[in-house]
């Protein structure tokens, strides 16, 4: 299969006889077993429970602004994603099209970046799920717990997919039960007026709550996106999808939707239901102590329980994107032989990239076990804005240079969304850079090394190496000549979705 791929020539991608990658995942995934492992990833619950409080404690009750005005660049942002992936299904994620529209330099260049960024965010989601695990048993070291969440995760991600689709519905059950708890704790005890959500505050040096700059909600955006972040997810199991190319724009569409619902309303609920506003900014642990002060310790015991193995479904998933990301730039041939055949076997039976799996499970359990999760957070805030502005970015450049036109799916408004989207994210940008230089430094070198590598080492190989064929065929899309047509999936369809290939 790798020598198939290394042999495809440049410019592949303009071609009708261009070659294809061999299927050799598993594509056995109904759309909505792909929902189901995207909002595993995006996680709503160790959003609500170990991303928003950061925000609460820097702007207060105007996190609900924040977090609406994430929310519409979110809606935009998934429209780009839905278009892209149509487009472009295959298993490497937001490389994939990045490296077929904007170039290849651009595209290993954003690869290396979100690599980075996807292990960074493994670590961020398993220390949170140490912290409630040791709410859980008194006496657990969270680091090393959350450590043991990575390597236990790591084996199961490396499971078949259905297998791995199975486990995260069953989990992700359990991480929305704990989300209505929280809601309904909040909602049933409403204290805080109305205009808290639109007041900025946090606690002083004093122990006094105290206004904040408007500029610093604007730079809390950052971490709002990123607490949303994961509905692009779909893409990475796209060549495990069955009809991938006609359906992925739902599975995007619907899974922020949910996203949105879910992490908004509970966080909504807790500002206005907290009996004391300091005491809630004030916490390191803010939701543990919304459930103690309404619910009792006992039901913070078993709310921190549930989440703790809610969330874990979370690192399976997001193993699982970091897996297929790197299997798909060794598919490429981005490495050097040795690496790039090592990181691109599939396992026969189990029909996963095995080798890559473990190896990024394996990096984040020790990024996990040596970097404090204050500074992961830091860390990948900026990787995840830049990764949008590139996809925006793809967004226009495809239309305009022809490359997304086969697309069965284009989103509705275009350019307005794209367009919105990279003015946002530039103003969140500067934000960012006023209040933490570091979180844009370290997306910008990263990316200045995936250049240099890009520069350095496959270009004057690019006759054989990173040369972008096309998706695997599907047996099961329905506009491809013996193509078997699917049942209803999602069956409501979302603005902008055609039934014909749009010319």
């Amino acid at each position: 299969m790798n020598d198939e791929v290394s042999r495809v020539p440049e410019g592949a991608t303009k071609s009708v006889e261009a070659s294809h990658y061999k299927q050799e995942l598993s594509r056995s995934l109904s759309l909505r077993g792909n929902v189901m492992i995207t909002l595993s990833s995006v996680t709503p619950a160790s959003s609500v429970f170990i991303i928003i409080p950061f925000v609460l404690s820097a702007i207060g009750g105007a996190s609900f602004i924040a977090f609406v005005a994430s929310a519409v660049v979110g809606i935009f942002m998934a429209y780009c994603y839905a278009e892209l992936s149509s487009a472009f299904p295959i298993a490497g994620g937001e490389y994939s099209f990045t490296a077929r529209v904007l170039g290849k330099a651009t595209g290993f260049a954003l690869f290396l970046m979100n690599a980075l960024s996807l292990i960074l965010i493994i670590g961020v989601i398993a220390l949170g799920t140490g912290q409630y695990l040791a709410a859980a048993f008194s006496g657990a070291n969270s680091k090393w717990v959350g450590v043991v969440v990575i390597v236990v995760c790591t084996f199961v991600a490396v499971l078949n997919i259905r297998t791995n689709a199975w486990v995260t519905g069953t989990f992700l059950m359990l991480e929305m039960a704990a989300l209505v708890v929280l809601t309904a704790l909040g909602l049933f005890h409403v204290t805080q007026p109305l205009s808290t959500l639109f007041h900025a505050q946090t606690v002083g040096g004093n122990g006094v709550l105290k206004g904040v700059a408007f500029g610093l909600m604007t730079a809390q955006m950052a971490t709002a996106v990123f607490a949303y972040n994961g509905y692009g997810a779909a893409v990475y199991f796209a060549e495990e999808t069955r009809d991938a190319s006609r359906g992925i724009a739902r599975v995007v569409l619907w899974s922020l939707a949910i996203t949105v619902i879910a992490e908004l309303v509970p966080m909504t609920a807790v500002i206005l239901g907290t009996p004391s506003m300091k005491n809630l900014l004030s916490s390191s642990t803010p939701m543990q102590y919304f459930v103690t002060a309404r619910g009792g310790s006992g039901l913070n015991t078993a709310v921190s329980l549930a989440i703790a193995i809610a969330i874990i479904n979370a690192v399976i998933a997001i193993t699982l994107q970091a897996g297929r990301t790197l299997f798909g730039a060794a598919r490429d041939r981005a490495f050097p032989d040795s690496v790039s055949n090592l990181f691109s076997y599939v396992h026969p039976k189990l029909q996963t990239p095995v080798p890559a799996t473990l190896f990024a499970g394996g990096v984040a359990a020790a990024v996990a076990a040596i970097v404090p999760l204050s500074a992961l957070i830091v860390a990948t805030g900026a990787t995840v804005v830049a990764v949008y502005l590139f996809v925006a970015l793809s967004a226009i450049v495809g239309r305009r240079n022809g490359t997304t036109a086969h697309t069965h799916y284009k989103m509705p408004l275009w350019p307005l969304a794209p367009v919105l989207v990279i003015i946002t994210l530039v103003y969140v940008t500067y934000e960012l850079w006023k209040s933490n230089p570091w979180q844009v430094a370290i997306a910008a070198i990263a990316l200045g090394i995936g250049y240099a590598y890009y520069y350095a080492y496959l270009y004057s190989r690019r006759s054989t190496r990173w040369t972008m064929p096309l998706a695997p065929r599907d047996a099961h899309a329905t506009n491809e000549p013996g193509g078997l047509l699917m049942g209803p999936a999602l069956e409501i369809d979302p603005p902008g979705t055609h039934d014909t290939v749009v010319e």
